[in-house]
């Protein structure tokens, strides 16, 4: 990956963090405490008309390295 677009990422993260606070701590928790093969990632979204989108994955070994190594980089420098 391009540097360049490394820092963008730092800080599109930054200001994502800045706006939603509570997004990594809760990471950190499931990180620590939830965060192994077998678990169930389920994510909802809701549209601004009340429409719900819903779909998970049940995390294995290839999926925590994925997202450990998203979130590294997000974090990259914090």
């Amino acid at each position: 990956m391009n540097p360049m677009d490394l820092l963008k990422l730092k800080d599109k993260f930054k200001r994502f963090n800045e706006d939603h606070p509570k997004v990594v701590p809760f990471f950190k928790v499931i990180g620590e405490r939830a965060m192994v093969p077998g678990s169930v990632f389920e994510i909802k979204v809701t549209d601004p008309n009340g429409k719900e989108y819903v779909s998970n994955i049940r995390l294995n070994e290839n999926d925590i390295d994925a997202i450990n190594a998203i979130l590294s980089v997000a974090m990259m420098g914090k």
